[in-house]
């Protein structure tokens, strides 16, 4: 047998290294050309949003056109009103006094008789143990019907105990009190709504008649009396509850928008106009007078521009929009 020699054995060994280098040079080529030719797979949501992608059109998406209801701004006369409450009194009704103290001995009325001027109306004893007066008559100063009686037959009065009160009902007032802040607005010949409990979706028109010249220390309220303007309708009685809508001031002829078309952000007031070619527009104005319903704009706005009135709190300044009546 032929012996190996040293050179033999690394000639062999050389030769295998380069055929393993070869086989990996080969399967590295065959794995590169592979991933050239290979087709990404996707999910089925990256399958889908690459639809969407594809089929989106050139620009980007847009949104809906918001959908709003517009109002011109007009002139028109504006009232700022303030609502209180009052009752219906008798607009002569006076209490009726004795003149002297003791026990009332009798009475002669009741709530609703008709009272004429000098009627006796109760008598008072005035008699003290062991003593005996003559009864003291109590006599009604004016005409009219009783509206109370505050004490009974056998209470004792003094003199400054009212036996009854009186009052003229072909003639009835509404006392109400107005709040500080509007003291200076009530005036005499001011104009008012008046609604009442009773009569239900009816209302009445009354004049401010008298102003008290101070206020109420404790509410803080100044006294106004109104008189029903063209006569007392006959199923308003006194002691009616009413609600009253005072006309404190008036503007006429001036620019105004609905109430429900402002926006208060940060403290200052916000619209939107809409041009002719439908494209909305922010504007900051400035008010006037206002009530329920409408507000006077002295700033920001011209006489015949269209004002949104409604679906303006989901626009922003420069969106197109779609008009509805």
């Amino acid at each position: 047998m032929k012996k190996n020699t040293p050179n033999m054995i690394i000639t062999t060994v050389i030769i295998g290294l380069i055929i393993t280098f070869a086989g990996l040079a080969v399967h590295t080529l065959i794995m590169q050309n592979r991933t050239v030719h290979r087709v990404p797979q996707t999910s089925g949501a990256q399958a889908g949003e690459q639809q969407r992608t594809e089929a989106r059109p050139a620009g980007g998406s847009q949104r809906a056109a918001p959908v709003v209801r517009v109002t011109p701004v007009v002139r028109d006369d504006i009232e700022n009103n303030v609502v209180i409450n009052g009752d219906v009194l008798a607009a002569n009704q006076i209490s009726i006094f004795p003149t002297v103290a003791g026990r009332v001995s009798r009475t002669f009325f009741q709530v609703g008789d008709r009272v004429n001027r000098g009627a006796v109306v109760a008598t008072v004893d005035p008699s003290r143990p062991g003593q005996i007066y003559s009864d003291s008559p109590v006599v009604s100063t004016i005409g009219g019907t009783v509206l109370s009686t505050p004490v009974l037959q056998g209470d004792t009065v003094s003199a400054q105990t009212p036996v009854l009160v009186v009052g003229d009902l072909s003639s009835l007032v509404i006392e109400t009190f107005v709040p500080e802040r509007f003291s200076n607005a009530a005036q005499r010949g001011l104009s008012a709504e008046v609604f009442l409990e009773a009569l239900p979706g009816e209302n009445f028109i009354a004049v401010v008649d008298e102003v008290s010249p101070v206020l109420d220390p404790a509410s803080r309220t100044v006294r106004i009396r109104l008189r029903f303007s063209g006569g007392t309708d006959p199923r308003i009685k006194a002691g009616m509850f009413v609600t009253v809508s005072l006309v404190t001031s008036t503007r006429r002829g001036v620019p105004v928008v609905p109430r429900t078309s402002l926006i208060n952000t940060y403290g200052s007031w916000i619209l939107f106009t809409v041009n002719e070619h439908n494209i909305a527009s922010r504007r900051e104005v400035f008010l006037g007078l206002e009530n329920e319903l409408f507000v006077e704009i002295v700033q920001g706005l011209e006489v015949g521009e269209m004002v949104v009135s409604a679906g303006q709190n989901f626009l922003t300044d420069g969106d197109l929009v779609r008009i509805v009546e």
